[in-house]
């Protein structure tokens, strides 16, 4: 059974840096796509960040420049980096995975069929 469970949220003043850890159990991790996801209340899920199995990324233009993903396969932990924190950044962060994701749907909520509870940040100006 996979599970993804995600750390590392919490508050923050804006322009400050905040590191998230989703930790994956239950499947092949190295071989998934992986995924960080944002929901603010009264709003649709959005893709921040993916990377797939060969460690190639795609980023949301929000976050291009701010955000850093990256995966330890060893460790079957995924990361998300957010730097230059903007109050709009608030949400709820969820972590997702897939054993295969299209080229060009890294970032769509219907290509991970596998997602944790989520972790608020909340960024304040």
């Amino acid at each position: 059974q996979v599970q993804l469970v995600e750390s590392g949220g919490g508050s923050v003043q804006a322009g400050g840096s905040r590191r998230l850890s989703c930790s994956g159990s239950g499947y092949t991790y190295y071989l998934y796509t992986m995924a960080w996801f944002r929901q603010a209340p009264g709003k649709e899920r959005e893709g921040v960040a993916a990377i797939d199995s060969e460690g190639t990324t795609t980023y949301a233009d929000s976050v291009q420049a701010r955000f850093s993903i990256s995966r330890d396969n060893a460790k079957g932990t995924l990361y998300l980096q957010m730097n230059s924190l903007e109050p709009e950044d608030t949400s709820m962060y969820y972590c997702a995975a897939h054993s295969y994701v299209p080229k060009g749907r890294e970032l769509l909520v219907g290509s991970y069929g596998y997602w944790g509870q989520g972790t608020q940040v909340t960024v304040s100006s």
